[in-house]
C-alpha cells in the first residue's frame, strides 16, 4: 500500500485540515499519516480559535514519519507561521520528498485569516519544493500579484506563480461566478479543465480534499495530469454527495460509498 503523509491542522469538526485529508486517502486506497501544525476550534459556522503547534513539534513529527516510513507522496495544508513554514522546507529537502502537493491554505470559507502576514511571504518560498500547488483564486492573487476575473487571468497568475519555481500550477475556479472551470499549468502548457457548479452551500474542505487526492493518485504512480483530472472527478462526485451537518457549511461526501452501503441517506 502506497503511504502519504499530511502536514496540515486539525479541523475540530472533520470536515476539512488534516480530518478531509485522512478521509480522502482511506477512500482513495492509501495509508494516511500525518503532521498536525495547529489544532483549530471549528464547526460548519467558522472558525473561533488556532493555536499554532510548535516548530520543533512539527519538526519531531516530520522527523518520527521519515526516519521510519517510506513516504511516496505529501500534502502540504495550513500552515500559518514563518518558522514553521522554514522547519518543513529543509526537512523535505533533507529526506529528498517526492510528489509533493502543496495547499496554499490563507483564509477559510467564513473569512478567518489561518495565515500570519509574516507568513505571506514565507509561503513563497515554499513553493519550489512542491510538484503541484494548488491556489483558489484568492490564493493565487496573493501568491501573483495579480487580479483575477477570468480564465485568461488565472492562466497569466499561473505563469506569475511558475516564476516562484513551482513546476506545476492548478488554479481552482471554484470561487468565480460563472463556472467552476480550473487551469492546469504543467510543462509551459496550460490545459483547461471543465467543470460544472453544483448547487449546494456544503463545501466545507473542498480544497483540503482536491490536494489530498491528487497526492493520493501521484503515490499510486499517476502522471500529474492524470491525478488533478482524478481528482478533480473525485471531489466533484464528493460535492455532488456532500450533506449538512450543524448550521453552516456542511462537509463534502468523502465515503459516500461507504455510506450508501451503509444505507446511511442524507
Amino acid at each position: 500500500m502506497k503511504k502519504v503523509l499530511t502536514i496540515a491542522g486539525s479541523d475540530s469538526s472533520g470536515g476539512a485540515g488534516i480530518q478531509a485529508d485522512l478521509k480522502t486517502m482511506s477512500a482513495l486506497g492509501v495509508y494516511g499519516m500525518s503532521v498536525i501544525t495547529a489544532v483549530t476550534a471549528q464547526n460548519t459556522i467558522g472558525v473561533q480559535d488556532v493555536l499554532d503547534v510548535t516548530p520543533e513539534i512539527v519538526e519531531a513529527q516530520i522527523r518520527s514519519i521519515f526516519d521510519d516510513i517510506e513516504v511516496d507522496a505529501v500534502k502540504i495544508g495550513m500552515v500559518s507561521n514563518s518558522k514553521t513554514i522554514s522547519v518543513i522546507k529543509k526537512l523535505l529537502i533533507e529526506y529528498r520528498a517526492k510528489n509533493i502537493v502543496l495547499d496554499p491554505v490563507m483564509i477559510s470559507k467564513s473569512g478567518y485569516s489561518l495565515l500570519k502576514p509574516e507568513a505571506e511571504t514565507a509561503i513563497k518560498t515554499m513553493v519550489n519544493v512542491a510538484d503541484v500547488i494548488t491556489p483558489n483564486i484568492p490564493e493565487a492573487e496573493v501568491l501573483s500579484g495579480l487580479k483575477i476575473k477570468n480564465e485568461k487571468d488565472m492562466e497569466s497568475a499561473a505563469f506569475k506563480i511558475k516564476e516562484l519555481g513551482a513546476r506545476s500550477i492548478l488554479v481552482k475556479g471554484g470561487h468565480r461566478c460563472n463556472d467552476a472551470n480550473d487551469i492546469l499549468l504543467h510543462d509551459n502548457k496550460v490545459l483547461s479543465l471543465k467543470g460544472h457548479r453544483i448547487n449546494t452551500k456544503n463545501t466545507h474542505g473542498t480544497g483540503c480534499t482536491l490536494s489530498s487526492a491528487i497526492a493520493s493518485y501521484l503515490a499510486k504512480g499517476h502522471n500529474i495530469e492524470k491525478a488533478v483530472n482524478l481528482s478533480k472527478q473525485y471531489i466533484t462526485k464528493a460535492i455532488e454527495n456532500s450533506f449538512p451537518i450543524g448550521h453552516g457549511v456542511g462537509p463534502v461526501g468523502h465515503f459516500i460509498e461507504v455510506y450508501k452501503k451503509a444505507g446511511i441517506t442524507f
